[in-house]
């Protein structure tokens, strides 16, 4: 290998390091608004809609081979072209409402830019699979340049994510025909999944009716209060105890 050679390998090294960590990036500046908004979510509604988060960088091997097969050029402007799951972001979610308030919540950050929806759930696959599919547009900002970099989302419910790892898990590297009678079972066990996702978000949903008229009723009246960083829970008659006290003193 010749002294050209060796610049020309380094330069690359140069260049591919430096454009995955741009995907890196966006994935770092993706989780962080996602932190804020469960943090966010908390203290407000006392109630965290998302369970977990999953991130993924495809290594360049995979992208390459990505490219060939969509016959795309060998070069970085081809592969952010063609190949959009680079960086990927999973979000699981408790119920399937949350799936959509998650999407209205992203969509309003105004640095984002939503560039395709994919809603799985209200039209699954023909194998069952749900899930929606978000790509965002992320800003990055190097240090010589702003990049905008797209990140696949995909938000899911428990049971969905359930079903959709376990079905990767049997099928993985199965490259022949499926019997059909496995893939019928296989969409039974879809139907299933989605049906307690249903059962699930009802009992969701009465438990907080129930709450609220429980509220009104001046029952289990509590309020929040924050110190060093832990919640408590202090019913409002004591609270209002500590205030009188806190006046008595200040009286004398």
């Amino acid at each position: 290998m010749n002294a050209l050679q060796v610049q020309q390998l380094k330069q690359f090294k140069h260049d591919i390091t430096r454009f995955m960590m741009m995907y890196k990036f966006a994935l770092d500046a993706l989780e962080t608004k996602i932190e804020i908004l469960k943090e966010e979510f908390q203290l407000l509604h006392d109630y965290n809609p998302i369970e977990h988060t999953k991130s993924r960088l495809k290594s360049p091997e995979s992208i390459m081979k990505k490219l060939m097969r969509k016959g795309g050029d060998f070069s970085f402007h081809s592969i952010k072209y063609h190949i959009q799951d680079i960086a990927g972001l999973r979000i699981t979610c408790s119920f399937r409402s949350d799936i959509y308030r998650i999407v209205d919540m992203l969509g309003n950050q105004r640095d984002l830019t939503v560039i395709q929806v994919k809603d799985y759930i209200k039209h699954p696959k023909p194998n069952g699979y749900q899930s929606l599919h978000l790509l965002l547009e992320v800003p990055v900002f190097m240090s010589d340049r702003e990049e905008r970099v797209c990140v696949e989302v995909q938000i899911r419910t428990i049971a969905m994510d359930f079903w959709a790892s376990l079905e990767h898990k049997i099928f993985y590297k199965y490259n022949e025909d499926v019997p059909s009678r496995l893939l019928l079972e296989l969409k039974e066990a879809a139907d299933s999944a989605a049906a307690l996702d249903r059962q699930m978000e009802r009992l969701h949903r009465e438990i907080e009716e129930l709450k609220e008229e429980r509220a009104g009723h001046g029952e289990d009246d509590v309020q929040q209060i924050v110190i060093n960083n832990q919640q408590f829970a202090l019913p409002s008659v004591l609270l209002e105890l500590i205030g009188e006290t806190a006046a008595g003193e200040r009286s004398k």
